[in-house]
């Protein structure tokens, strides 16, 4: 089968489409043939050794969208079930292994590319939003890094449940209007959001802020987060470390809590599937949809982490696999 294979830490170069040997499955696994598989910037930083030492040769990708083609006799799935899924391995390629507990089936009526935006951040994103930041109709948050593929569906979900005012931070305003529509109340960049949470919030500050780029952002909003208020830190895009002092919570009663799905898929994966199956319901009913930026083949994949890397996409990256 074809894949991309990456034999050493690099830039995109380093990617190459490559024939290698399918993949078996084991007690409780299911083998699936890509239809297509999502780019995440997670997957930039493992291409470039950042995420920790993987072994060589090293397929990338963390999700995708396709079809079972071998299940084990007593297995819950059947041959032709089309699913989303995490496999064990990449997700770069025709075909992968994946545990059951990780993958969820899809209905009819949902594409292959629309349910491919799903498994990485929009799973993502309801459980932040619900689980991790417990969010009221009643809040003010902020969305950071507002028009990728997280920070899209973060902003939808929140207005789907009525919060009352959210906030989207860009790199560059020229993204302003993509992110407003859609649905932002308030679209600035990371150099005027702390003015701008405090002008919007009667100098109160942000109930809630999302924050997946760290570096300088977290504590720029440390410093316009309300009393009583949560940070809620996954991810560092900047490649830098924020800086968290002790006194930037106790004497404000605010929070900061940190979540990670790639520790939940592998330590707690059965937290998972309630929530997958909600976020499946609400693409199949229309009711959010991820925008895609652009659909490389998978031979392509170099330019797709190019484009990722570029940060002048707004939405979500594919990968197409299937023939």
């Amino acid at each position: 089968m074809k894949a991309i294979v990456q034999h050493e830490y690099g830039n995109a170069n380093v990617l190459l489409y490559s024939d290698v040997e399918m993949p078996t499955i084991g007690e409780g696994e299911c083998l699936i043939q890509v239809a297509y598989a999502s780019v995440n910037y997670a997957d930039i930083k493992a291409r470039n050794g950042d995420k920790g030492k993987g072994n060589f040769p090293l397929i990338l990708g963390l999700d995708m969208a396709g079809t079972i083609v071998e299940a084990g006799t007593d297995s819950r799935f059947s041959v032709g079930d089309r699913v989303i899924a995490f496999p064990k391995e990449g997700s770069y390629a025709q075909y992968v292994v994946a545990n059951e507990q990780l993958i969820f089936k899809i209905p009819d009526s949902l594409s292959f590319e629309r349910a491919a935006a799903i498994p990485t951040v929009s799973i993502l994103s309801y459980l932040l939003l619900h689980e991790i930041g417990q969010i009221r109709k009643t809040d003010t948050i902020v969305i950071h890094s507002a028009a990728g593929g997280v920070g899209s569906m973060l902003i939808q979900l929140s207005k789907l449940f009525g919060v009352q005012r959210v906030i989207g931070t860009v790199g560059n305003l020229e993204k302003a209007d993509y992110v407003k529509g859609l649905g932002a109340d308030i679209v600035c960049t990371y150099e005027t959001f702390v003015e701008q949470v405090f002008i919007h919030t009667n100098d109160k500050g942000a109930n809630i802020i999302f924050d997946s780029v760290a570096g300088e952002v977290t504590g720029k909003s440390l410093q316009c987060l309300a009393l009583f208020g949560t940070l809620v830190q996954f991810g560092n895009s900047s490649g830098k470390v924020g800086t968290i002092k002790t006194s930037d919570v106790h004497s404000s009663c605010r929070n900061i809590k940190g979540f990670s799905l790639g520790t939940t898929r592998k330590h707690d994966p059965a937290r998972i599937k309630p929530i997958a199956e909600k976020v499946i319901q609400l693409f199949d009913a229309n009711q959010v949809s991820l925008p895609i930026a652009k659909v490389f083949e998978l031979s392509e994949a170099a330019a797709a982490h190019q484009l990722i890397e570029s940060r002048s996409y707004k939405g979500k990256v594919l990968l197409k696999v299937e023939e």
